[in-house]
């Protein structure tokens, strides 16, 4: 697993200071969000317009070292510029929860496409179809290639004002996130049934530019097993806050119990 970010954080708050875990890198972050969705859009060089960016809708797969893999006919138009410049990229953007599209993680892998060797297409072929059952109907077809994209490069954003490149290198030694596959019904029972908790959460872990008496209302919008993230309505505008668990957490029931236990400190907290 790639190295955490230790940047510290410091947070508004009486009484004894929480211990503040560091943060999933970005490569972390961009591995568990090329794990979860499945469909992004390629960036190939068009032949048509050189110098041109020709962008496609493309469903996608990871083998193990997360390097995206397409399952590409020949007939389309992607295909040709791939075989013509390997030099591509792949945008994946995560769904909204609460309908902000710009608040949502997204991230870029820049990189060479190349076709996958003969030597590799069984184990390629079975990644692909774990993640996309109905290509199954086409998979064998003459004119279906799998290709693979070696990345150069990956920018990551994290929502407003979490950005940055992370490295090849760093993102094949990240491994996803262990909540990611209970990520969305995490957030989908918070933001339905703990409004109230996640503003006292809110309000005492508030960002030292952050007046918590402001904050009136507070939705999550991710979740990993380091912490979470708020977005927060406030008197001032929306806010984004980051709230660290005292200790990691990699199952649903690890994260209830810190939360509850975050609930009920706050609540004692004068």
């Amino acid at each position: 697993m790639a190295s955490p970010d230790t940047t510290p954080r410091q947070h508004a708050r009486t009484g004894p200071a929480v211990p503040q875990p560091p943060e999933p890198t970005h490569a972390e972050r961009v591995r568990t969000l090329l794990a979860a969705v499945t469909t992004g859009t390629l960036s190939s060089v068009s032949g048509k317009h050189p110098g041109f960016p020709f962008g496609s809708l493309m469903p996608f797969a990871l083998d193990d070292a997360g390097r995206p893999l397409f399952l590409i006919s020949n007939m389309a138009m992607h295909t040709q510029n791939l075989r013509a410049d390997g030099h591509a990229s792949l945008f994946v953007a995560q769904p909204p929860s609460d309908g902000d599209v710009l608040g949502s993680a997204r991230a870029t892998v820049v990189g060479l496409a190349e076709p996958v060797p003969a030597a590799e297409l069984p184990r390629v072929r079975d990644l692909y179809l774990a993640a996309h059952e109905n290509s199954r109907f086409w998979v064998d077809f003459a004119d279906f290639h799998f290709f693979r994209l070696e990345p150069v490069d990956v920018y990551f954003v994290g929502g407003f004002g979490v950005m940055g490149w992370t490295t090849a290198e760093d993102y094949a030694s990240a491994s996803p996130d262990p909540l990611a596959p209970s990520a969305p019904g995490i957030l989908a029972h918070m933001n339905a049934d703990h409004v109230e908790s996640m503003v006292l959460l809110a309000r005492t872990h508030a960002p030292v530019d952050l007046d918590p008496a402001r904050i009136t209302s507070a939705a999550m919008t991710s979740v990993d097993r380091l912490g979470f993230t708020l977005r927060l309505t406030t008197a001032d505008g929306a806010k984004s806050a980051r709230i660290n668990y005292s200790g990691e957490c990699r199952t649903p029931a690890e994260v209830r119990q810190a939360l509850v236990a975050m609930v009920q400190q706050a609540r004692r907290t004068p």
